[in-house]
């Protein structure tokens, strides 16, 4: 399923739910442990998990260049939030019986033509995300995410068009 997206007064939220069979500690150790968080998305790297700390983005690129992101927010076992660029990136996870609901919120100041790069690339981390989850880790799909990009341009466009 797609994230929705709707318009704030801060800018606009894209929200994406997933449920999964599994419990709380399950999901937050795949959302958290470094070795969990390398198999979707190979780019960020827990330094110190608490709020007011840093963690990293690899630009792995063969460089060895990082730079440093600030976690904004952070509860173990419930949400865990990060800059994002200009906005910042929300992890929340909530038991309800024996599955665990994980939304993932990105708050977007300003959308512009890179929002549905990062819509997809969201979308195809949360499914590298299940198949870490659930022991059968997978290289990043291009070409799914290809798709999933025409899909979020369908989407950003209209409200693009209404802030001209």
């Amino acid at each position: 399923m797609l994230a929705a997206v709707e318009k704030t007064e801060n800018g606009y939220i894209a929200t994406f739910a997933r449920n999964f069979n599994s419990s709380v500690d399950e999901v937050w150790g795949t959302l958290i442990k470094n070795d969990k968080l390398q198999q979707w998305m190979p780019n960020l790297e827990v330094v110190d998990l608490r709020k007011s700390r840093k963690m990293k983005f690899n630009m792995n690129d063969g460089t060895g260049n990082s730079f440093e992101i600030a976690i904004l927010d952070f509860q173990p076992q419930t949400y865990w939030q990060f800059e994002w660029g200009e906005g910042s990136v929300r992890f929340e996870l909530e038991q309800t019986g024996d599955a665990c609901v994980l939304v993932l919120k990105e708050y977007i100041p300003v959308l512009d033509d890179h929002v549905p790069k990062d819509l997809a690339g969201w979308h195809i981390c949360l499914d590298m995300f299940e198949a870490a989850l659930t022991g059968r880790p997978a290289g990043f799909p291009k070409e799914s995410w290809k798709m999933k990009y025409e899909a979020y341009k369908k989407i950003v466009h209209p409200f693009l068009q209404e802030d001209k």
